[in-house]
């Protein structure tokens, strides 16, 4: 998508109805249907918030940066993320925690992020997180400087996202689950699957009605 385009689209991104849950779950594994809302409240999940970040190419197509996390002794090592993290005492709101995660992840002060809208909260079940996502602008093409968090950053095309073709499954086997088939996109030559693929369910929806 042509970035002067989706520029004279913010005001329609701002006020089009969210999919929700309807939108996330093509997306989601069977085990996460499985968590009704008091499943997940009984639970006492934390709070996060992550930014899905909108940007022009040099060449003025729209991008959205994704990270693929380094190793750690953890449920989300190596996976492929926004960038985000838990709500610390001192953020004053879920927004400020998505601006301040993405500064220190990515390298972007957040006093040049537009925030867009804020999207439907979606639950992690091997982390135990309630993660809100938002949606972020930056009117210029970016200079990245990702901390040691992030193993490598992956700039995708929002036309890609939006290109039906993108959709596939795959089989996984992770630390919380054995050999089960989830919905995934194809993305960069990578299988971005998850809350990720979640969240980017619900923005292929929401883009896809302009």
């Amino acid at each position: 998508m042509d970035f002067n385009f989706f520029l004279t689209q913010i005001s329609r991104i701002k006020e089009i109805p969210l999919g929700g849950l309807t939108s996330q779950f093509k997306m989601a594994p069977e085990l996460r249907k499985k968590y009704t809302l008091e499943d997940i409240e009984s639970q006492k999940p934390k709070e996060s918030a992550v930014l899905a970040l909108f940007y022009p190419d040099k060449h003025l197509n729209t991008k959205i940066i994704l990270m693929l996390r380094a190793s750690y002794n953890g449920v989300h090592s190596a996976q492929i993320s926004f960038p985000g993290g838990k709500k610390e005492k001192n953020d004053s709101t879920l927004q400020h925690t998505a601006l301040r995660e993405t500064e220190e992840e990515i390298g972007i002060a957040k006093n040049e992020i537009k925030l867009l809208r804020q999207l439907t909260k979606t639950y992690i079940p091997p982390s135990n997180f309630w993660v809100t996502p938002f949606m972020g602008l930056l009117e210029n093409t970016p200079q990245f400087n990702p901390n040691k968090e992030v193993e490598k950053l992956i700039e995708i095309s929002l036309a890609d996202v939006l290109d039906e073709n993108s959709l596939s499954s795959r089989n996984l086997t992770t630390s919380y689950m054995q050999n089960i088939d989830v919905p995934c996109f194809k993305l960069n030559n990578y299988t971005v699957w998850g809350a990720t693929a979640m969240m980017l369910s619900e923005i292929k929806d929401l883009l896809k009605s302009l």
